[in-house]
């Protein structure tokens, strides 16, 4: 590739959405650029499941002679992105990761995709996932271990890995993740990139293949905040998908430039203990660079709600995936169908108390925020493991991915916004991720200390040392 396409593909979305704006630079050179720096660097990475090389640079056609003749759609018109591979795309193969649906290709696209295309963005293609997105390592896939841009033998996280190892390496723009234990955050964080969980609800979870739907988010991945503001406004919606209101949609890139002098919460319990040396000191430097940006931090009592958000992934999944269980359990990989035959064990009067619960800790959390702005927490408590040393310890996993994870569940539980952004690196260099977390519906303050601790530090700014 050209030293113009490593160029291009190192700019941020909204860096090159101006330039496409402006006249300056084609959807067809970014697509170009990006399938070029796909080709070259995928191999190693293993970010992508298929790539739809033809039909991107067909619509970067289309959208660069709709720039042209001057009906400019918004900031992701011409800009190439890529959909994790569970999200339904009419005519293009939708996996799951999985054998089981190898070969199914949906007639229909779902909700996002129709907002994304609304939009004018170039779709590249499917990302890579933990199988059917139940886990946090991606070590399980019928297409193979997502490996870390950072340092190709230790994990990317799940289960959106491909998501986050396409952003990192600059194979695209911006990505689309689901969350339902920290699946987009988590990732996000040992990627070193910037992922989004909207609020439960705002963003259309239809068409995209469930894992627990009680629990499931998606929202977008990309290397910076402006840009995942940029992303989230065509997908956000002020009804979701039950019928039921959501707060209006405002201006998320306008909402960036609000001054951040906000009440933090730290929820010492348990997301502040048993940290990793090199996350709690990267995590006590963004508190302090938070507080000179005008926060003051105070220390809150958080029901992390656990106990109800278990059996209600586990009766859900089973619920969704028991007639494939029972007529090809052969298709699965073996830690995915342990894990999913293990709901057949909740009862349908477990089931209903825990949902119940779920209801009730989403009502009742709205009281934190009475006296705080915005809760803050590091992503994960350690850093992205070795891929090696998971997958000779299977029978470990899931016990090890619950730790990985232990920060980020419980804001699936309770249906909050929340981000993950770089805010520094261990002395092995490998990312670590600071949680910012909001009230139901407001991503707006979620996404404003975001920015301005972005702009604040330099983390953002670093790019992977690929081979």
């Amino acid at each position: 590739m050209g030293e113009s396409g490593e160029q291009l593909t190192a700019l941020s979305l909204a860096e090159v959405s101006a330039l496409v704006r402006a006249k300056k630079v084609s959807p067809v050179e970014l697509t170009r650029a990006c399938l070029s720096r796909i080709e070259a660097l995928d191999p190693k990475l293993n970010s992508f499941i298929t790539v739809t090389a033809e039909t991107a640079l067909a619509a970067a056609g289309a959208a660069e002679g709709e720039i042209q003749r001057g009906s400019w759609k918004g900031p992701l018109h011409g800009i190439p992105i890529a959909l994790k591979d569970l999200v339904d795309t009419r005519g293009v193969r939708t996996t799951a990761g999985s054998n089981v649906l190898r070969d199914r290709v949906p007639t229909e696209d779902a909700e996002i995709v129709r907002r994304l295309q609304a939009a004018g963005a170039v779709l590249l293609g499917k990302l890579n996932l933990h199988e059917f997105a139940y886990g946090g390592t991606t070590v399980v896939s019928a297409f193979g271990v997502v490996r870390n841009p950072w340092s190709l033998g230790r994990s990317a996280g799940g289960s959106s890995a491909g998501s986050a190892t396409a952003v990192a390496a600059g194979l695209c723009y911006g990505a689309i993740g689901s969350d339902t234990g920290g699946s987009i955050r988590e990732p996000a964080a040992f990627c070193g990139i910037v992922g989004l969980k909207p609020t439960y609800g705002r963003v259309s979870t239809r068409g995209v293949i469930p894992l627990s739907e009680s629990l499931d988010h998606v929202g977008p991945m990309t290397r910076r905040v402006r840009d995942a503001a940029l992303m989230l406004q065509p997908l956000a919606s002020d009804v979701d998908d039950r019928g039921c209101a959501n707060p209006p949609v405002p201006d998320y890139a306008r909402a960036l430039e609000a001054k951040p002098g906000l009440r933090l919460g730290l929820p010492r319990v348990p997301f502040y203990e048993a940290l990793h040396p090199d996350v709690d000191e990267a995590i006590r430097q963004a508190l302090a660079v938070l507080e000179s940006l005008g926060c003051r931090a105070r220390d809150v009592t958080l029901d992390a709600g656990s106990e109800a958000s278990l059996p209600v992934l586990r009766a859900e999944v089973y619920a969704c995936h028991e007639p494939t269980v029972t007529s090809s359990p052969e298709l699965y990989q073996p830690e995915t169908l342990k894990r999913i035959r293990g709901g057949a064990e909740i009862t349908a009067s477990a089931y209903i108390t825990a949902r119940r619960r779920l209801e009730a800790l989403r009502r009742e959390v709205r009281a934190v925020f009475e006296s705080v702005d915005l809760l803050v927490t590091p992503t994960t408590p350690v850093p992205a493991p070795v891929i090696d040393e998971l997958v000779a310890d299977m029978p470990n996993l899931r016990a090890k991915e619950f730790v990985m994870l232990r920060n980020t569940r419980p804001f699936n539980t309770l249906g909050l916004p929340a981000l993950s952004l770089p805010c520094g690196f261990t002395k092995d260099g490998l990312p670590i991720g600071l949680q910012i977390a909001g009230a139901p519906g407001d991503e707006v303050r979620v996404l404003a200390l975001a920015h301005a601790y972005e702009q604040a530090t330099d983390w953002h700014a670093r790019k992977p040392p690929l081979a």
